[in-house]
């Protein structure tokens, strides 16, 4: 036998890296704000364990890929139908419709749709494709301090794609934060976090009950892995996500001052108000909001809320901004 080729030793240097580990995301968006110090470039996993009501991002919540409807977009040109081999596809007035029932989410309608009034909500990529992407802006995370994060969906959702990402940043020199919503086994929480410079880290509800309620889920995990991060003294920024009517109540405004109040190390609490951006995205999906009548906190209302919190000598922000 020969030697190998420039490609075979080329892919034999990813897998022995673990590059070719594979994941489901939805999104890659550059030159983020908001998710962390400086300029960011944000991978968002698809897939998340929790059911919140007012998820701004309904196409993170499942595994699988979805396919979303942009009706404006639509020329009726009818290239979805003849593509669609299962019939679920058809054209209803200035729209287009999708059979869910039907559909098996093979893609080739949106594969012809050249006005992109359909599109997939997820794909499947390899660490390595991730990466080719993070590289081309290590100038401006260099630059102004920024890195990569990771959000969804959850992230640990997807442990092993998360950690053979984090750790091919990590070889890069590049800085890696992990927004979360802590619903994690601890021991599988502490294996990744040694890889992971910041967490964001979602707080929403602290009585058991009420978040079964909200979330579908409780918070057992959700505390202890928040504790241990606050005890190791690791980077962590708690993130208040202000949602009316489910978590803007005083008891809960106080329970929350409270507890994070009692933890070894009082991390930063950003409070993130609630807003109507991904609302339209239910209907793209075929899906009804829980709560479709919920209207974004006033900014005195968001005020009041950090003060209260503030009265528990934490360290409040909004929206990453200092009060």
């Amino acid at each position: 036998m020969g030697s190998p080729s420039p490609i075979d030793r080329h892919l034999r240097r990813l897998r022995q890296d673990r590059l070719l580990s594979t994941g489901t995301i939805f999104d890659i968006k550059k030159f983020a704000i908001h998710d962390g110090p400086g300029v960011r470039t944000t991978v968002f996993f698809k897939g998340c364990p929790l059911g919140c009501w007012l998820c701004h991002n309904p196409e993170s919540q499942s595994f699988e890929p979805e396919l979303m409807i942009r009706d404006g977009r639509c020329t009726r040109c009818g290239d979805c139908v003849e593509a669609c081999a299962q019939d679920a596809v058809s054209l209803n007035g200035d729209s287009v419709r999708i059979d869910r029932g039907r559909c098996d989410q093979c893609g080739a309608c949106a594969d012809v749709c050249v006005a992109e009034a359909i599109e997939v909500a997820g794909r499947d990529v390899t660490v390595a494709e991730v990466m080719v992407e993070l590289e081309k802006d290590v100038v401006y995370y260099d630059e102004s301090g920024g890195g990569v994060t990771v959000s969804g969906g959850e992230p640990f959702a997807q442990p092993d794609f998360l950690l053979e990402l984090l750790k091919a940043c990590k070889s890069r020199g590049i800085e890696t934060a992990v927004d979360t919503c802590g619903h994690v086994a601890p021991h599988l929480f502490r294996s990744v976090a040694e890889h992971v410079d910041l967490f964001l880290y979602d707080l929403k509800v602290i009585d058991d009950e009420r978040h079964r309620e909200f979330t579908g889920v409780g918070v057992e995990s959700i505390h202890e892995n928040l504790r241990w991060l606050a005890e190791t003294n690791r980077g962590v920024i708690v993130r208040f996500p202000l949602l009316p009517g489910v978590n803007d109540d005083e008891a809960n405004i106080h329970s929350v001052g409270e507890f994070l109040s009692s933890l070894a190390n009082r991390p930063r609490v950003d409070i993130l108000p609630y807003h109507k951006a991904g609302a339209d995205k239910y209907g793209r999906l075929d899906r009804e909001p829980r709560l479709p009548d919920t209207e974004p906190p006033s900014e005195e209302e968001v005020a009041g809320v950090a003060r209260r919190l503030s009265d528990f000598s934490l360290n409040v922000t909004v929206r990453g901004e200092s009060l």
